[in-house]
């Protein structure tokens, strides 16, 4: 092994290059580590998006200075950071950038003490840090790689050598540090998620950079030119095969190599195809010679993108301004109806970057804006925006659709700012949110024993149900939600849940619970045929 004694930023930039190729041909994979078995696993997506954005940015510095690129890096990564994966990613560029300062070129031990930095800062990033993730994936690289540079004198290559090998073990050590991952049989998506970004650097160092670079994207324009109008987005394909002796895997793995975000559940005599694309006719035309396609969906996400971005706000007049994030053409016009002010299209394999977040904030009609992300995956990208602009942002932690819904109906415009910040922040905890879908693998989690193909709920985020039933998984979430203690139940059914079956559950709520008012939305989510709400 020859040594390498300096790294400029051409180099650096060649790194991370061939880290996104390899990235890219691992998202899905990575996807696939879900704790829990149901098909919205997006941390390869969000950190391959998040890398894609840092190298748009690191493209457009020329120049060999690898604190220059590295700074680009960081910047671009925190701009285009989506879901807590992208957003700690883009801290440890950030640390990256920050030990990089005003260096030129650098060595193993220049890149390991910026490891260092990596780490602290990824771990500041953190209200409550937890071990067996991403974190405990770059503290204990950054802390291999400072041994390392003791024995191998700045030799960057060998020093990255021992990273790589010390990211693999911290993966693999993963499961015994959390034990929602022990239980579910996987490693942290996001420390694998690490260790194949650092394993592409490595690569390339090694000479071995066939697939290295990348093709310059075009440039989105900079935050002062009105931010990313010019990104491609492609087109969300989704379509139900119907054939003999489908092979799950092999359609999977051709489809990953046409799009991205691939989802393909179902079994060998049917399979419910997700994707985006840039060229929808090739998924179908693959797809068309296997069987028969069904309920074929092709949407332009570069148009929603642009009306979204054109769209005029719903409450112009009002001084504070809301921002939710929702998926689902109900759900969208539900948090319109109750009064937000934006409702930027996202949730579970959607995650809207920093950057979208931080579009919404500019185009919000008052200074004063609160936001409600509506998923756990969004809060870290929401709490990034209010050091990015000049505006007052106040993020109010909604964690499902429910909870978004409750805070939004606490907002009064005759109160100040600070106490409607307090007030939404209550009414979280005065709705329990369930979530129902179906299981797409087998596996023992929390005591439960989960078939594929069998209903399953959530309760405020923890799997509690797995029955084959579904009506009856409903009226068993709902007993746990403490229904009989509350006044109202909502029932927002998803976009592959017909309207009839939804009328007919809310129906045998209504006659189990006589008490009880409920109300039943066509939420239009994806993922979840229902989500139930007790308030």
């Amino acid at each position: 092994m020859s040594n390498i004694t300096s790294c400029d930023g051409r180099d650096l930039r060649g790194m991370f290059s061939a880290a996104t190729r390899l990235l890219e041909r691992n998202a899905q994979s990575i996807n696939t580590l879900n704790v829990f078995p149901v098909p919205d696993g997006d941390t390869g997506t969000n950190m391959l998006l998040t890398m894609r954005a840092a190298m748009e940015e690191a493209s457009r510095r020329p120049d060999g200075s690898a604190a220059a690129v590295a700074q680009a890096m960081a910047r671009g990564s925190l701009m285009g950071a989506r879901g807590n994966s992208g957003v700690i990613l883009s801290q440890i560029f950030r640390g990256l950038a920050e030990g990089l300062d005003d260096k030129h070129s650098f060595n193993g031990n220049d890149l390991a003490a910026a490891l260092v930095e990596s780490s602290t800062l990824a771990y500041k990033g953190m209200s409550k840090p937890v071990e067996g993730t991403i974190l405990t994936v770059i503290r204990e690289v950054a802390d291999a790689a400072q041994t390392g540079s003791v024995s191998y004198n700045g030799d960057l290559l060998a020093i990255m050598e021992v990273i790589v090998n010390e990211a693999r073990a911290s993966v693999a050590r993963t499961p015994t540090l959390l034990p929602v991952l022990r239980q579910a049989g996987v490693v942290d998506a996001g420390g694998q998620g690490l260790y194949v970004v650092l394993e592409g650097a490595l690569r390339y160092l090694r000479g071995e950079r066939e697939e290295a670079e990348i093709a310059p994207v075009e440039a989105a324009a900079s935050i002062s030119q009105g931010l990313a109008e010019d990104a491609r987005y492609g087109y969300c394909t989704e379509f139900l095969l119907q054939g003999k002796d489908l092979n799950l895997d092999a359609v999977r793995e051709k489809l990953t190599t046409i799009g991205e975000s691939v989802l393909v559940v179902g079994d060998e005599s049917t399979l419910r195809v997700h994707l985006h694309t840039f060229d929808p006719g090739a998924a179908l035309s693959y797809a068309a010679p296997l069987g028969t396609l069904q309920q074929v969906k092709v949407e332009n996400m570069d148009e929603q993108h642009r009306d979204f971005m054109v769209a005029q706000p719903r409450a112009s007049s009002a001084a504070i301004s809301t921002i939710a994030v929702a998926s689902g053409e109900g759900l969208t016009e539900a948090f319109y109806s109750i009064g937000a002010a934006i409702v930027i299209p996202g949730g579970e394999t959607m995650n809207p970057s920093v950057q979208e977040l931080l579009q919404a904030v500019e185009s919000a009609p008052s200074d004063k804006v609160i936001m409600l992300p509506n998923n756990p995956n969004i809060l870290l990208a929401a709490g990034q925006i209010s050091a990015l602009t000049q505006r007052k942002v106040e993020v109010v932690p909604s964690k499902t659709i429910p909870q978004g819904v409750a805070a939004l109906l606490a907002l009064n415009h005759e109160e100040d700012f600070e106490t409607n910040v307090a007030a939404m922040k209550k009414a979280l905890s005065t709705v329990r949110s369930g979530e129902v879908t179906t299981a797409v693998r087998s596996m023992e989690l929390d005591g439960l024993s989960v078939k594929k193909g069998q209903a399953i709920a959530f309760l405020d985020g923890r799997l509690v149900i797995a029955d084959g039933n579904m009506p009856q998984v409903i009226l068993d979430l709902l007993a746990m939600m403490g229904v009989e203690e509350g006044g109202l139940v909502t029932i927002y059914y998803g976009a592959d849940t017909e309207s009839a079956e939804a009328e007919q559950v809310a129906e045998s709520v209504q006659r189990k619970y006589p008490s009880q008012e409920v109300e039943v939305v066509a939420g239009g989510q994806p993922y979840y045929n229902y989500i139930v709400s007790v308030e």
